[in-house]
């Protein structure tokens, strides 16, 4: 549990390890040690807490102190939670970085955030080398670490609880992604929401083990899964990536009690040939998001855990969380759940005004009592203008679309941000376009999401150029693979003489988006989304 008198995420690490000391907290599978080129196995709360302990010794002595920011990119690894504990007691946050970012996108990042040092895997120091400049110090885990820059800390607190302890990129409706600001309240307060959720997520402090395939880059793996399993005394295996083959052996393996998954998962399980071994686990819950409601109750009846599907966002944290866990849930039909007693729960017109009851509406939050943003991000690095405006009449704006039912549960219908949502990344259709009218042959591109029966949605672009031809939707598509990461990159690309625009020379989103789905079957579409893969360094 997280102890009342809690302050940090260090301060969680260390009342668990003192219980706990002999206890597995970290777990790697063999393959994921392939992957990385690291020793599999356990590492216990207490050997956890020396490696921790080493950390803190060196960046102490390099010079790091609160307020400063480490920018991160470690992957899945290991070491990316003992070094983030580390930087956490010395009242410094972190900043991971998403390793699928291509140069441009990092020198933005590392622009933005202004971290005062980088440490990262050995074969991406080259490329943030380049990225940052040379103002900014880079190194290995395993190099000695060298001076920070110096630069402006983080705004200073008086209580450790407010305090900046990460700051996780996520893609704004604006076209650059924007820098949520999570203090230590924040992480606490998920940390103390989900390990102590109950009903069909009930969790104990008897040794939970949990499986994520999810990035820790994202808040899912960094706050919730992380949070919840040192609350609790528990093990987190966290998985280079997600690998459909080897996912039930990873599941039995590693004792997984539970799992967290997103929609494109339990499509590609349900993919796979029945066998025998289906139930060979001792999985007790999934939870994630976005599981096709065709597909809810088979991938349970045929897996034997129940999928429990909730909403939350990085800015919103443990601060609004809606979740279908109860043993009344409803199976498929996209329900989010009911509304929990500490929140308020609005569902507005274009107008802000409430939508007809029954009917869709975008759902705003926040906090009943008088903490209104009790447990959200506080707010928008280096953009006041955008955090006011999220926050307008002391509502959490989500840009999400819902609607409340006659069982008082929410469902959710749509987003009305201007974002695409392929397997699990957000994808903002703005920065995507920004990119593409760089490349000299596009005098115009638009960008929508079509709907995709494995990742849920892919970007369909629609383009103006001269001389179109399939080869050309191939070479515009290598060249923006080495721009951005490889999931924001077009999968199909559609030659249009012009786009949908208003009379002030805007996109007219909805219209594109009508446009892209009439010319996804189309003959003159060019399919290229074979040519979308990760990159290896």
């Amino acid at each position: 549990m997280i102890p009342p008198d809690a302050r940090t995420v260090y301060g969680v690490f260390a009342a668990t390890r003192l219980v706990h000391g002999d206890r597995p907290m970290l777990n790697v599978t063999p393959g994921t040690a392939d992957a990385y080129g690291i020793p599999s196995g356990e590492i216990t709360y207490a050997r956890a807490a020396e490696r921790v302990e080493f950390w803190t010794g060196v960046f102490a002595g390099a010079g790091i102190g609160e307020g400063m920011r480490v920018a991160l990119l470690l992957e899945n690894r290991p070491d990316f939670f003992l070094i983030w504990l580390a930087l956490n007691c010395l009242g410094a946050s972190a900043v991971p970085l998403n390793p699928d970012l291509r140069a441009a996108e990092l020198e933005y990042l590392i622009g933005h955030a202004e971290p005062a040092l980088i440490i990262a895997v050995p074969e991406r120091l080259a490329e943030l080398r380049a990225a940052a400049g040379p103002a900014v110090p880079a190194a290995a885990p395993g190099d000695s670490i060298p001076s920070p820059r110096a630069v402006a800390a983080a705004a200073p607190t008086d209580r450790e609880f407010d305090r900046e302890a990460a700051v996780l990129y996520t893609s704004g409706t604006t076209g650059k992604p924007k820098g949520c600001v999570l203090a230590n309240s924040y992480f606490l307060e998920v940390g103390r929401w989900y390990s102590t959720l109950g009903g069909l997520v009930s969790m104990t402090g008897n040794g939970e083990r949990m499986l994520t395939p999810l990035p820790v880059f994202h808040m899912n793996a960094m706050a919730y899964s992380f949070m919840a399993m040192i609350a609790l005394g528990g093990c987190l295996t966290a998985l280079d990536r997600f690998h459909p083959r080897r996912w039930w052996r990873d599941a039995r393996d590693s004792g997984a009690t539970c799992v967290h998954y997103l929609g494109v998962m339990p499509t590609i399980l349900m993919g796979a040939g029945a066998s025998t071994a289906d139930r060979d686990h001792a999985v007790r819950f999934g939870f994630g998001a976005g599981v096709p409601p065709e597909l809810h109750a088979p991938f349970e009846e045929r897996f034997g855990f129940p999928l429990v599907e909730a909403w939350a966002m990085t800015e919103t944290g443990a601060g609004a969380v809606i979740s279908n866990h109860g043993a009344d849930r409803v199976v498929g039909g996209s329900a989010l759940g009911r509304a929990p007693e500490n929140l308020d729960i609005l569902l507005a017109d274009e107008t802000g005004a409430a939508a007809p009851e029954g009917g869709p509406g975008e759902l705003l939050v926040r906090r009943k009592g008088r903490d209104p943003r009790l447990g959200f991000f506080s707010g928008y690095h280096k953009d006041p203008e955008a955090t006011a405006e999220a926050w307008e009449n002391g509502w959490f704006h989500t840009g999400d679309i819902a609607r409340r039912g006659a069982d008082g549960f929410y469902y959710f219908v749509d987003r009305r941000k201007n974002m695409i949502r392929r397997s699990g990344e957000n994808i903002a259709a703005v920065e995507v376009e920004s990119v593409l009218t760089r490349h000299p042959d596009i005098s115009a591109a638009g960008v929508a999401p079509v709907a995709d029966p494995v990742r849920g949605e892919e970007v369909f672009a629609c383009l103006v150029v001269a001389d179109p031809d399939a080869r050309r939707a191939g070479d515009i598509t290598a060249w923006a693979l080495e721009r951005m990461a490889y999931y924001k990159v077009p999968g199909h690309i559609a030659f249009v003489d012009r786009l949908p625009l208003t009379s002030t020379q805007k996109i007219q989103r909805a219209a594109l988006k009508s446009l892209a789905a009439g010319l996804l079957g189309d003959p003159g579409t060019v399919d290229v989304t074979g040519m979308k893969k990760r990159s290896v360094p």
